[in-house]
């Protein structure tokens, strides 16, 4: 299974050409700026009408409209994961979102802890510790999450948030991806990561 994975296009989705073939497609958040419905509802219909044949996508820190709400109608071949999995051909996918909300009362720790064991691919918005982290020297990704990951293992952990780290790296089993495709505020549209499932 070939899996194409994006993340951070804040509104410049329309601006994306020429994107890679796979069999899933993965958003891990930030396809807002401002976070309002009228941008969610365009990257929806955006996203809804792309040609492949699974798409999945999870909410990052500037998609705050999506908070606690409720998403019907979709494709049944489309799926909005919020701290939910979904299995796709044998393969378990995991996501957690990234709310402003969420991180202020402490509940985004929680959340991480209830990663599954057996998760094949991990869709969060923002990187563990010390991996595609890295932002004007600072390290900003989650030494909680980075704990959660080295326990369970998963075999791909999908995520984006430091636009500046975008790439793979493969640490033990697990092949890590930034897939931000946004520098400033200029989408760069041949930053697309593809990776195959085994």
């Amino acid at each position: 299974m070939r899996l194409l994975h994006l993340s951070d296009t804040h509104g410049y989705h329309w601006q994306l050409k020429n994107l890679p073939e796979a069999e899933v497609l993965v958003h891990s958040g930030d396809f807002c700026m401002t976070g309002s419905e009228t941008e969610a509802l365009d990257f929806l219909h955006w996203f809804c009408d792309l040609p492949y044949k699974h798409k999945i996508f999870i909410c990052g820190n500037h998609d705050e409209c999506l908070y606690g709400a409720n998403i019907e109608g979709l494709d049944e071949n489309v799926h909005y994961l919020c701290n939910s999995g979904v299995t796709i051909e044998g393969i378990k996918f995991y996501g957690v979102p990234m709310f402003i909300a969420d991180s202020l009362i402490g509940r985004q720790e929680h959340n991480f802890a209830k990663i599954p064991g057996g998760t094949d691919v991990l869709i969060t918005h923002i990187p563990p510790l010390g991996i595609l982290d890295i932002d004007d020297g600072i390290h900003y990704g989650s030494d909680n999450l980075f704990e959660k990951v080295t326990n369970i293992y998963p075999a791909i952990h999908l995520f984006g948030h430091i636009h500046h780290q975008h790439g793979m790296i493969k640490i033990n089993e697990t092949i890590f991806s930034n897939g931000s495709v946004i520098s400033g505020r200029n989408p760069l549209t041949s930053r697309f990561n593809v990776i195959e499932i085994k």
